[in-house]
C-alpha cells in the first residue's frame, strides 16, 4: 500500500478522499489554486501545493503543475477524484510515465469509454441496446443538423467527452439546432477541452439509472447494484438514491450483467459507473463514467463498503473481496447548491456568513462558515446522505436533517430539496428526469405568507445589532452608548423597517426589563431572544421555539421552524435609490467570463436573439434581447471577467 497520496482535485471530494486515506494511515497531499488557498481541503491535508491561478485551465487542469507537485512532495500515487482530469487518458499516461500510480482505470479504458460516441459504438458492437442517435466522428454542423432531422425532434445534443450536464442541449425543432449546437460545443470545450458532441433522440419521461461496477487487476469485475438519479435540473443531478424505487430483481440482474459486460469489454480496473436510460421495463446504454461518482455515498450506505478504500487497494494490486454482500436498507443523497431556483437555477456567489450542517446523517462538504462561493468552480456546498431500513425511514431522516440545515450569505436550493422530498409523487417513488419541470408550479412556488414570529425574530436581530454597534469604545458612561430608546415623557420606542418579497413592513419595539414589546400588523408580541448552550430560543408571546438570527448592515437572516428567510434592512432616512434605465440594457446576471459576443453597435436585433454568452461555475448563460431594438453600445469583449449587474449591452431606445 502507498504511504503518500496526492489528490488532484478540490472541495468535498478531496476532503472525502483525505478522510479515508488518513484512516488507512496514508499521508495526503493537496493541490490548490489561488482561489482555494484557504479552502477546507487544503487545511485537511498533511501538505498542500499551489498549482496556479483560480481558472481551472490554469490550475486544476494543468497536468504538468500537478505532476510537479507530486514530484516535490514525493508521493507514490495520485487520486484524481471526479471532474477535472479524472477521465483524462493523457493524465493517466502522464502519471504512469512519471512513475506514479494513477488511482483509476487504465488509460485505454478511459479512452474507450471517455468519448460517448466511441463508447456507444463499442456497446453497439457488444449488443447493448442504445438510444437511436448519431455517434460518429464527423462533426460537420450540416451533417449533425441532417442527422438530427433523421432521428426526429426533439433531440438531445451531448458533449462526447464529459458529463454532469455540461455541453448538453435539448433541441425541439430544426430552427433551434445551429445555436444550440454552437453553445453545446463551446461549453464542452470549456469544461472538457474537447468540443465533440453526439446527437440522440430525446426520451420524454425516462428514468436515469446507473450501475456501480468495480474491477481489480486479477480479472474480477462485479456490480454493486444500482442508483436512481432521475431528479435533475439543467440535466444535472439534484438527488440520488439506492436502490432504485420499483426495481425488480430481474431488471436489476439484467442491468448489472450489462454493466459488467461493458466494463470487461474495455479491460476496466477500479470504480466505474455504467449509466442507463430506462423506460418501463426497457433500458438503454447512455455512457460509462470511468471514475468515482458524486453519488457514490448512497452505494456505500447500502453496502457498508468504503469505495475510496477499495480504489486504493485495487490500485495497489490487491484483490476485491470475495463477497460484496446484499442490499441493506435504503439511502438518499441530496446536493445542496449555491443557486437560485427562482432564477432558473442561476449559481449564487458570495460569502457563507453562516453554515450549519446536520450532525444526524452523513455529510460530505468542502466548505465551512466564512468561506466564499466563487464563480470559478461548481457551486455545490454539500451532499447530505440519509440511510434507513427502508425508503420511508430514509426520507424521514433526510427531512429531519434538512430541517436542521442552516445557511446565510448566498441563495441555495435548500427549500427546493425540502419540497421535493415532501412531494407525494416523490414519496411514492414515481420520478423521472422531468420531475422538477413537471411540478415546478408547486416545487418552485413562492413562499407562503411569513408568520409573525419570523418578523419578530428579524426585528430582535436588528435591535441586537444596533445595540452592539452603538457602544462607544472607551466611554461606557456616554449617553450615546445607551440602547434603551429613552424619550422624554414617552415610552422608549425603536422602529425597524424590513422588506420581504417586495413588501415593506415597519415594526415598532419598546423595551422594558429586558423584554421587548414588538408591534406587527396591529398585534403586539412580548418577545426576547434567549441564549442557551449551543442554541438560541425565540420567545414570542407564549410560544418558545429554536431560532437562528444573523444581522448585517443590509440584511437580517432568520431560520425558524426549518425555513430560512432573508429580510432586507431598510433605512427610512436614506436617500431614495435612483434606478437607471435598466429596461434599455442587458446586464450580467452573475459574475462570470464572457465567452461570446454576437452583436455590435448599430445592429438591429429581434426579441430572443442571443447577444452575449457568459460562463460561470462550469455553465453557460445565454443572454438575449428582451425586445426588438437597436444596439447602442456593447460594453464587453470575449475573455472579460464581469461582475453581477455589470452593463453589457445598451439599446438606443428604452425597451418596455
Amino acid at each position: 500500500m502507498f504511504s503518500k497520496l496526492l489528490i488532484a482535485n478540490r472541495g468535498e471530494i478531496a476532503c472525502r478522499i483525505i478522510r479515508t486515506a488518513r484512516r488507512m494511515g496514508i499521508s495526503t497531499v493537496a493541490v490548490f489554486s489561488d482561489a482555494d488557498e484557504g479552502a477546507l481541503h487544503v487545511a485537511s491535508a498533511d501538505e498542500a501545493y499551489r498549482i496556479g491561478p483560480a481558472a481551472p485551465r490554469e490550475s486544476y487542469l494543468r497536468i504538468e503543475a500537478i505532476l510537479q507537485a507530486a514530484r516535490r512532495s514525493g508521493v507514490q500515487a495520485v487520486h484524481p477524484g471526479y471532474g477535472f482530469l479524472s477521465e483524462n487518458a493523457g493524465f493517466a499516461e502522464a502519471c504512469a510515465a512519471a512513475g506514479l500510480v494513477f488511482v483509476g482505470p487504465p488509460a485505454a479504458a478511459i479512452r474507450a469509454m471517455g468519448g460517448k460516441s466511441e463508447a456507444k459504438a463499442l456497446m453497439e458492437r457488444a449488443g447493448v441496446p442504445l438510444v437511436p442517435g448519431y455517434h460518429g466522428a464527423d462533426q460537420d454542423p450540416d451533417l449533425l443538423a441532417s442527422e438530427a432531422a433523421r432521428i426526429g425532434f426533439p433531440v438531445l445534443i451531448k458533449a462526447s467527452a464529459g458529463g454532469g450536464g455540461k455541453g448538453m442541449r435539448i433541441v425541439r425543432d430544426a430552427a433551434e439546432f445551429p445555436a444550440a449546437l454552437a453553445g453545446a460545443k463551446r461549453e464542452a470545450a470549456s469544461s472538457f477541452g474537447d468540443d465533440r458532441v453526439l446527437v440522440e433522440r430525446y426520451l420524454q419521461r425516462p428514468r436515469h439509472i446507473e450501475i456501480q461496477v468495480f474491477a481489480d487487476t486479477h480479472g474480477t469485475c462485479i456490480s454493486l447494484f444500482e442508483r436512481d438519479c432521475s431528479v435533475q435540473r439543467r440535466h444535472q443531478k439534484v438527488m440520488e438514491e439506492a436502490p432504485a424505487p420499483g426495481m425488480t430483481e430481474e431488471m436489476r440482474a439484467a442491468m448489472g450483467e450489462a454493466a459488467v459486460a461493458a466494463a470487461k469489454a474495455v479491460g476496466y480496473v477500479g470504480a466505474g459507473t455504467v449509466e442507463f436510460i430506462a423506460e418501463d421495463d426497457r433500458f438503454y446504454f447512455m455512457e460509462m463514467n470511468t471514475r468515482l461518482q458524486v453519488e457514490h455515498p448512497v452505494t456505500e450506505a447500502i453496502t457498508g463498503l468504503d469505495l475510496v478504500e477499495w480504489q486504493l487497494r485495487v490500485a495497489a494490486g490487491e484483490k476485491l473481496p470475495e463477497t460484496t454482500g446484499k442490499i441493506d436498507g435504503h439511502a438518499i443523497e441530496v446536493r445542496l447548491y449555491a443557486e437560485d431556483p427562482a432564477r432558473d437555477f442561476l449559481p449564487s456567489v458570495g460569502k457563507l456568513s453562516h453554515l450549519r450542517l446536520p450532525a444526524s446523517v452523513r455529510v460530505d462538504t468542502g466548505v465551512r462558515s466564512g468561506d466564499r462561493i466563487t464563480p470559478d468552480y461548481d457551486p455545490m456546498i454539500a451532499k447530505i446522505i440519509a440511510h434507513g431500513p427502508d425508503r420511508a425511514a430514509a426520507l424521514r431522516r433526510l427531512a429531519a436533517a434538512l430541517a436542521d440545515t442552516e445557511l446565510a450569505g448566498v441563495q441555495t436550493n435548500l427549500g427546493l430539496l425540502r419540497a421535493i422530498i415532501a412531494h407525494p409523487e416523490f414519496a411514492f417513488g414515481g420520478v423521472d428526469t422531468g420531475f422538477i419541470g413537471r411540478h415546478a408550479d408547486t416545487l418552485l412556488a413562492p413562499p407562503a405568507a411569513l408568520p409573525a414570529p419570523a418578523f419578530v425574530a428579524a426585528a430582535l436581530g436588528v435591535l441586537q445589532a444596533r445595540a452592539a454597534a452603538s457602544v462607544v469604545q472607551g466611554d461606557p458612561h456616554s449617553p450615546w452608548a445607551g440602547t434603551e430608546s429613552w424619550r422624554l415623557n414617552l415610552d422608549g420606542m425603536q422602529a425597524v423597517t424590513l422588506r420581504s418579497a417586495g413588501t415593506t413592513h415597519v415594526l415598532r419595539a419598546t423595551q422594558s426589563a429586558g423584554t421587548w414589546a414588538i408591534e406587527h400588523d396591529g398585534t403586539v408580541y412580548s418577545a426576547a431572544l434567549l441564549a442557551e448552550p449551543g442554541k438560541t430560543l425565540l420567545r414570542c408571546g407564549d410560544v418558545i421555539s429554536p431560532v437562528s438570527v444573523w444581522a448585517d448592515a443590509g440584511q437580517v437572516t432568520v431560520v425558524l421552524h426549518g425555513t430560512t428567510t432573508v429580510f432586507d434592512r431598510i433605512d427610512p432616512l436614506a436617500p431614495p435609490h435612483m434606478e437607471s434605465a435598466g429596461s434599455g440594457r442587458v446586464m450580467a446576471p452573475i459574475p462570470g467570463r464572457v465567452v461570446s459576443v454576437l452583436v455590435q453597435q448599430g445592429d438591429v436585433v429581434a426579441r430572443g436573439q442571443v447577444l452575449v454568452v457568459v460562463e460561470a461555475m462550469k455553465m453557460e448563460l445565454t443572454l438575449t434581447a428582451p425586445e426588438d431594438g437597436t444596439v447602442a453600445a456593447v460594453h464587453c469583449a470575449v475573455g472579460d471577467m464581469v461582475e453581477e449587474g455589470r452593463d453589457l449591452v445598451d439599446f438606443a431606445d428604452a425597451l418596455p
